[in-house]
């Protein structure tokens, strides 16, 4: 039966970065509150790039810039598709 996902506070995550960077070992730190190690070093890096855990305020702008243009992409897609019907109409009267 596999394991049920765990879902952390903010406040948790900055207290749990405050021991880390206070000195606590980062091994200690994740056994004494049954985190990975990869969720730990995640959110370090992302408290110390942005001081926010929400991925949006911690992404690049080359990464910001393409789902940007993905998004407008996806929206002109669209607008083709239409025109495409409408003349398909047009051409029939």
């Amino acid at each position: 039966m596999p394991k049920k996902r765990r879902t952390f506070s903010t406040e948790f995550k900055k207290q749990v970065v405050a021991l880390y960077e206070s000195g606590k070992s980062r091994q200690s730190i994740v056994s004494e509150y049954e985190l990975t190690a990869s969720a730990l070093d995640r959110w370090i890096a992302q408290f110390q790039q942005s001081g926010s855990f929400q991925a949006k305020d911690n992404r690049t702008p080359e990464e910001q810039e393409l789902i940007e243009l993905r998004k407008r992409n996806k929206q002109l897609e669209m607008e083709v598709d239409i025109l495409k019907q409408a003349a398909l109409i047009m051409g029939r009267k």
